[in-house]
């Protein structure tokens, strides 16, 4: 179902996990103030897989910034279970492009930081049986010891997930999370974390420059314009679950839609280009 930026588009209040409501962000430097979102309205439903494309600098990773709290917005409210978000949300994962791993721990050391932050000696009680489900989980075992110079950029990946998993989220924020590895193992990564969150059942909100990954994996994808970021359409995909990317790729059906999409975008990605030049 495609809907336009001119329809304020809300699920059911009771649903809603996430909801950006009316939200603008603004940014001021040396008397210059930027607006990088403005007036956005979007309802996330719990365990809805979501996916945000558009030109760079149009405020994909700013809405996850406030959707985890560390961004407040300049107009505007985010909410998060129905309850202001006032600060660092602690019911989201956040995993960025780069996977942020300590060079001087192992892998099961990285992951186990997080009982580290925590300090709770209940947790610290079980934190090492904990950490062996997690890398199990995310299909390391046997690299347990292994530091990330040791690891392949898949692996690294997969150590960065577990990291982020083993607070038990019940969101993800993904922020061009594959975005650094090639074609291929980054298919790969899409199936795991497909894998993951249906097994978990968590909300995802993933932002992408790439058309084929935002459909392949997302319910829902959101097309931003150019800055200042405004929602142009969103887009249902209604493919059924569990998914397969790498075999959904070929269908007739994922082209067309990849195509309706792009057809939106190719114009915002113009104007951003004409911006910048």
């Amino acid at each position: 179902m495609k809907m336009t930026a001119a329809q304020k588009i809300h699920t059911q209040p009771d649903m809603a996990q996430i909801t950006l409501e009316n939200v603008t962000v603004e940014f001021t430097s040396r008397a210059l103030t930027v607006k990088a979102v403005d007036s956005i309205s979007l309802d996330i439903r719990q365990g809805e897989f979501v996916a945000l494309v558009g030109p760079s600098g149009c405020g994909k990773s700013t809405a996850l910034n406030m959707i985890a709290g560390l961004l407040k917005p300049s107009a505007g409210s985010v909410t998060y279970a129905g309850a202001p978000v006032a600060g660092p949300n602690t019911r989201v994962g956040y995993m960025t492009q780069k996977d942020t791993l300590l060079p001087w721990r192992t892998v099961e050391d990285n992951i186990a930081i997080a009982f580290e932050l925590r300090a709770r000696k209940a947790e610290a009680a079980n934190a090492r049986e904990r950490v062996r489900e997690m890398i199990e989980l995310v299909g390391l075992a046997g690299f347990e010891r292994h530091y990330p110079a040791e690891l392949s950029g898949g692996m690294r990946k997969r150590a960065a997930l577990a990291r982020m998993l083993i607070y038990e989220p019940e969101t993800l924020l993904l922020d061009e999370p594959f975005g650094a590895l090639d074609a291929q193992l980054r298919l790969v990564m899409q199936q795991e974390l497909l894998r993951l969150v249906e097994r978990r059942k968590m909300t995802v909100v993933l932002v992408t420059h790439d058309l084929e990954e935002a459909v392949a994996l997302a319910d829902r994808v959101v097309v931003f314009t150019s800055r200042p970021g405004r929602i142009r359409m969103m887009r249902d995909i209604d493919f059924a679950r569990p998914r397969v990317p790498e075999k959904l790729r070929f269908t007739p059906e994922f082209g067309a839609i990849c195509e309706e999409l792009w057809r939106e975008l190719r114009e915002e990605v113009a104007k951003s280009v004409a911006h910048h030049a």
